[in-house]
């Protein structure tokens, strides 16, 4: 694999740094090769501004055109070209964070903001029908991601019956919105619960996980999302009546229940 790291999480020293450093030792023992976006330790800007995309500040900021504009360009802001040439090099993305708030740190919000630009992670048309390519299409189809999180909570909270959610589900508008939007497929995610009462023996179980998640990633089944243009949505994108069954929200665009989250 070719791995694009990327990490938020302000102390190295966190459990989640320590996750990290172990990852990226599994990695390089079986012969893969990674690139690591340590969004705090870089200070990475978050915010989109007009900047961006060298735009003149006095003129009304469209960002969609703006930015598709600035990558068709070449005029991107540098740190954003960067982290776009990391990605265009991986096969695989880590998406590792702890979940606060039952989402993403404010600055991996923002790396996708500013990364994720029209042109680059979405915009394709299929000439034949004229539907944009994206949820399983697109510019990034042929990559697949995981996501890594540690939580305080202990997992059966976020399970389907859990007081926080079904992690899933929270995780929604990253695995289904952003990454299989621009056509990744997502394999299920690593959770990592009671980050804050670690004990040596959870660490060690935690590491254990993280090694053969690494290990299988490549082989891994990805999440059963339905894909946009195959057939299930109609043209006004909504699912047909018969696809839906007892289920709504999130469950519906699942071709099947995805599996579990184990602690």
């Amino acid at each position: 694999m070719k791995v694009l790291w990327l990490f938020a999480h302000p102390d190295r020293r966190s459990l989640s740094g320590a996750l990290k450093t172990e990852g990226l030792r599994t990695l390089d023992a079986h012969g893969h090769q990674y690139r690591v976006s340590d969004l705090y330790a870089m200070k990475w800007n978050p915010v989109v501004d007009a900047a961006d995309y060298d735009h003149d500040p006095s003129d009304r900021l469209l960002v969609g055109p703006a930015s598709e504009h600035a990558y068709a360009h070449g005029r991107l802001s540098p740190d954003i070209d960067a982290e776009q040439q990391k990605l265009t090099w991986a096969d695989t993305l880590i998406v590792q964070f702890p979940l606060w708030w039952y989402g993403m740190p404010a600055i991996l919000k923002g790396w996708f903001d500013r990364v994720f630009v029209k042109g680059f992670a979405f915009g394709l048309t299929d000439p034949a029908t004229g539907r944009p390519q994206r949820y399983g299409d697109g510019r990034l189809t042929g990559k697949r991601a995981m996501v890594i999180t540690t939580a305080g909570a202990r997992a059966t909270t976020l399970g389907p019956r859990g007081v926080n959610g079904d992690l899933n589900d929270l995780l929604f508008p990253l695995q289904h919105g952003t990454l299989w939007y621009t056509g990744i497929s997502v394999v299920p995610p690593l959770l990592i619960p009671g980050a804050d009462r670690t004990t040596p023996t959870a660490y060690a179980t935690a590491a254990t996980r993280l090694r053969e998640r690494l290990h299988t990633l490549p082989t891994t089944d990805p999440l059963p999302f339905r894909h946009q243009n195959n057939g299930d949505y109609d043209n006004d994108l909504l699912l047909h009546p018969h696809l839906t069954g007892p289920h709504t929200g999130p469950a519906a665009h699942y071709t099947a229940p995805p599996p579990p989250i184990h602690d």
